[in-house]
């Protein structure tokens, strides 16, 4: 089984997307944290659909329940249960999923693993919907990172080959959230709207790319060999649903490159050593260097469209057509956003729990 992540700071999605809820229980975070239900629902908000950016049409409202490890909004210490029910879903449209597998989902992957058995409706556990989970534990790790002074922000890069231009230095999450797409760029903000908006039309869909930068993490954070850093942050980014593709600083880029190219310089700034460039991303050999951690995080489109399609049916072995019913999105990206914040969070902290640098807080 695989439902957990973290070592220290340990997250547990449970589950399903036409269950009756879907939700998280975090285990490790230290007693005494002041985190109110407020600061969970806003995280979790910035997650919901939205029309003119592709959402999908089913409409959770998602209100967080703390079942518990939260008293008068403090962390009690005890694992912390949190969920939201799923008051909106629609089956009807997934009968035919058991026989005939959907291009691009994981219907036939999971027929293979579980049979019968799984829960196929809208995707099971296969859905984007469990994400939700990832983000109200992400609300937890935020707040025990920020005592650090550590932030996070992520915001989307791209949308099919609609790039942003270069962001500001002070970029903040208030300036991205206010349009639809979550782009720090705004003439590419209009031209990414207008794509979606042409792909929506078309009963097609669109994929991109979430940008995320930590700052001001403290250096030595990493377990090598094998709990790496990016190996660590990497492993959580491809549990989101529909992440293809991990990049940090550089990247692949880094691959056309010539080492006096890609060495990131040393030097010296109000006595503390810093990189004149950061084509590392913020990582050198699984461990962070204190500079901020870059990564990209590259989504393919939906693979639920209205277009008609080829599948088979596993019972006749006839290959037919099929056309994906049912609420979904034309573009994952600008609500993946929250989500990409969220898994790099609780990585984040449960490093920052290994090491030390966050542990207790009662006083």
């Amino acid at each position: 089984m695989g439902n957990s992540l973290g070592t220290r700071f340990i997250v547990t999605s449970f589950g399903e997307s036409h269950g009756r809820c879907v939700g998280v229980v975090v285990d490790g975070c230290p007693a005494g944290l002041p985190i109110g239900l407020d600061e969970i629902q806003s995280e979790v908000d910035r997650r919901k659909p939205q029309s003119n950016a592709g959402g999908t049409g089913r409409r959770e409202e998602d209100r967080v329940e703390v079942l518990s490890g939260i008293l008068n909004g403090t962390s009690t210490g005890a694992p912390i249960c949190m969920l939201a029910w799923n008051n909106d879903a629609d089956s009807s449209a997934y009968g035919e999923v058991i026989q005939t597998p959907r291009p691009g989902h994981a219907d036939y992957t999971a027929f293979l693993k579980y049979g019968k058995y799984n829960d196929f409706r809208g995707g099971g556990r296969f859905s984007g919907r469990i994400t939700a989970g990832f983000v109200m534990a992400g609300a937890i790790a935020r707040k025990l990172l920020s005592l650090q002074g550590i932030e996070i922000i992520a915001h989307t890069l791209q949308i099919g080959e609609i790039k942003a231009g270069p962001h500001p230095a002070d970029i903040t999450r208030k300036n991205i959230d206010r349009n639809a797409v979550r782009c720090a760029d705004p003439a590419a903000t209009k031209k990414m709207i207008k794509l979606i908006k042409a792909v929506q039309e078309e009963a097609d869909s669109i994929g991109g790319v979430v940008e995320v930068l930590a700052l001001n993490v403290p250096g030595g954070l990493g377990e090598p060999i094998f709990d790496t850093l990016e190996g660590e942050l990497s492993k959580a980014f491809f549990a989101i649903p529909a992440a293809r593709g991990v990049e940090f600083g550089t990247g692949f880029g880094a691959a056309a490159m010539r080492g006096s190219q890609h060495n990131d310089l040393f030097s010296m700034t109000n006595k503390k050593l810093v990189t004149l460039t950061n084509h590392a991303g913020g990582v050198s050999g699984g461990l962070s260097n204190g500079m901020p951690i870059v990564v990209r995080v590259a989504f393919k489109p939906t693979a639920s469209i209205g277009k008609s399609q080829k599948s088979v049916n596993l019972e006749t072995g006839k290959r037919i057509d099929l056309s994906v019913k049912g609420r979904h999105d034309s573009c994952i990206v600008p609500r993946a956003v929250p989500v990409v914040e969220a898994m790099m969070a609780v990585v984040l902290c449960d490093f920052a729990l290994r090491a030390g640098i966050t542990g207790r807080i009662i006083s």
